[in-house]
C-alpha cells in the first residue's frame, strides 16, 4: 500500500464530485465512466475494468476495488483540508507490488495534474 497527497485548489463538495460522478471521472480519470448501483466500469481506450464503490462518506472520501484486486485491497480518495492553510488535500490510497509502486505514482500524478486542470486549479 502507498499513500499520496496533493493540494488541490477546490472546496471539498466540488472535489467529492470529481471522485464520485460518472461524469467527471471521465474527465480526469478514464475515457468513459458507467455506473449502475455500486458498480463502475472504467473505459481507457477501449479497455473496460471494473470496480465497487465500496464505502464513501459526503465531501470525505470513496473507496473503490478493482474486480481483479484481492479482498484487503483498494483505491481510495480522501479530502482532507489542512487546519493551518485551509487547502483541500486529495490523499490517494492505491496498492501495488513494490517494483511497480513508482510507476503506479506517476500515473496518478498525471491523473491528477489533468483533475487539477479541469477543476480549475493548478495548486
Amino acid at each position: 500500500m502507498f499513500q499520496l497527497e496533493y493540494v488541490i485548489k477546490s472546496s471539498p463538495v466540488i472535489l467529492y464530485d470529481f471522485v464520485t460522478s460518472p461524469s467527471d471521472l471521465a474527465l480526469w480519470f478514464a475515457d468513459h465512466v458507467d455506473t449502475h448501483g455500486d458498480l463502475y466500469s472504467f473505459t481507457w481506450e477501449g479497455s473496460t475494468d471494473n470496480a465497487e464503490l465500496l464505502e464513501c462518506q459526503v465531501n470525505e472520501f470513496a473507496r473503490y476495488r478493482w474486480d481483479y484486486q484481492a479482498k484487503d485491497e483498494y483505491f481510495e480518495f480522501q479530502i482532507k483540508q489542512s487546519d493551518i492553510s485551509q487547502d483541500t488535500i486529495l490523499v490517494i490510497t492505491d496498492f501495488a507490488d513494490p517494483k511497480d509502486i513508482k510507476d503506479q505514482q506517476l500515473l496518478w500524478d498525471s491523473q491528477v495534474k489533468s483533475l487539477k486542470q479541469h477543476i480549475g486549479g493548478m495548486g
